[in-house]
C-alpha cells in the first residue's frame, strides 16, 4: 500500500532511485498521513462488514 501512494502522489521515480531515505519530511509525512487514513478507513469497512454478516 505504501507503493501504492507514493506512486499517486509521483514519487515512485525517487523511491525506486534513492530509497524511503531519499524523501524529505513532507513528502514521508505525506504519504504516512495518507496510508494512516486508508488503514483506518479499511478498519472501519471490515468492521461495518461484520456487523452487518452477523446480523
Amino acid at each position: 500500500m505504501k507503493y501504492e501512494i507514493a506512486s499517486e502522489l509521483g514519487l515512485i521515480d525517487k523511491v525506486n532511485e534513492l530509497g524511503w531515505a531519499g524523501l524529505t519530511a513532507k513528502e514521508a509525512g505525506r504519504i504516512g498521513g495518507i496510508l494512516t487514513s486508508r488503514k483506518k478507513q479499511k478498519k472501519k469497512m471490515e468492521e461495518s462488514n461484520k456487523e452487518d454478516g452477523s446480523v
